[in-house]
């Protein structure tokens, strides 16, 4: 995909609407706002909004905009870090006068108008800033709060720096957005904090993990488990990595109760995930996947899947 094709776009409208997905993580507002944040630095005539549901812990890093439906008319829509149109916070993106999806995910549904999928990039964010540099001599500028918000999104999606994810190109990326003013240690302290309630959460994750002599684990979160320890179903997303430090782990699923639906979380230290993630309702990357389920009874079947493949390692 040739940058030039977005940069063409985001110079034709004065108005442009950035959506990214539901239940947010750093490479969502981080790709989303750090994008918003280079175009009103670049063109200041041109009315730029963030929209989708608030996500209280990363207000931190943005706050959305409320936009009237009436703003979609004649606007473009950009979509970040979004593999599904179902995925896509706020769905009134479909009004707007053309759309454009940018995106590291496996290119399952391939909507929009200009697409661009990398799923070699580590990140969403990383994505953003190939854009500025590649379009920097069409007049994009990166300010240090752009800057910061990219950084964000890549330490977020990469565990910082940890996962495979992490190429050379992901580390030349953030050896150059540290150049800029911004404040890490208080980035990391935010995005790495524990409060009380969530330790005790982790406290009993440990507890109640069940593991597998093929190397799969799992923990069951239940609707009255979340009441007990005062935590929502997307907070629980801060405590899927903890099984992976567990030696010999391979693969692992975090099972979380909601309302209509059972969420998994499910993530690899090597096997290949996403093709199970799929066929229980999700998908995602090979190492990192969502998938959801309708009943309980459902869970050995899904356990079995990740045992197999588990075994083949």
């Amino acid at each position: 995909m040739n940058t030039r094709a977005i940069m063409e776009k985001i110079k034709t409208y004065d108005k442009i609407i950035i959506h990214r997905h539901v239940r947010p993580d750093p490479d969502a507002y981080g790709s989303q706002n750090g994008l918003a944040e280079i175009i009103k630095a670049s063109f200041p005539s041109k009315k730029v909004y963030v929209v989708g549901e608030e996500e209280e812990w990363l207000t931190y890093f943005a706050v959305m905009d409320q936009v009237a439906d009436s703003v979609f008319e004649d606007a473009l829509v950009i979509v970040c870090d979004t593999a599904n149109q179902e995925r896509v916070s706020d769905q009134r993106f479909q009004n707007g006068k053309e759309i454009v999806k940018i995106d590291h995910h496996p290119n399952n549904d391939a909507y929009g108008d200009v697409l661009w999928v990398d799923t070699s990039a580590s990140s969403t964010s990383e994505m953003i800033y190939t854009l500025y540099q590649e379009e920097k001599d069409q007049g994009l500028v990166l300010t240090d709060r752009g800057a910061f918000l990219l950084y964000a999104g890549i330490v977020g999606d990469t565990g910082r720096f940890l996962y495979p994810s992490a190429s050379n190109r992901t580390f030349q990326i953030a050896s150059e957005l540290v150049e800029y003013n911004f404040d890490r240690t208080a980035m990391y302290r935010h995005m790495y904090k524990t409060n009380l309630k969530m330790a005790r959460l982790k406290g009993y994750v440990l507890q109640n993990v069940e593991v597998t002599e093929a190397g799969v684990s799992h923990v069951k979160l239940s609707k009255d488990i979340l009441q007990r320890f005062d935590v929502t179903a997307n907070e629980t997303s801060a405590i899927v990595g903890v099984l992976g430090d567990i030696e010999g782990m391979k693969a692992w699923a975090i099972f979380v109760e909601e309302d209509d639906v059972i969420r998994v979380r499910l993530r690899s230290n090597g096997p290949v995930i996403n093709e199970i993630a799929a066929k229980y309702e999700g998908g995602g990357h090979p190492l990192a996947s969502g998938a959801k389920i309708h009943s309980w009874d459902t869970v050995e079947d899904l356990l079995n899947d990740l045992e197999h493949v588990c075994a083949q390692k």
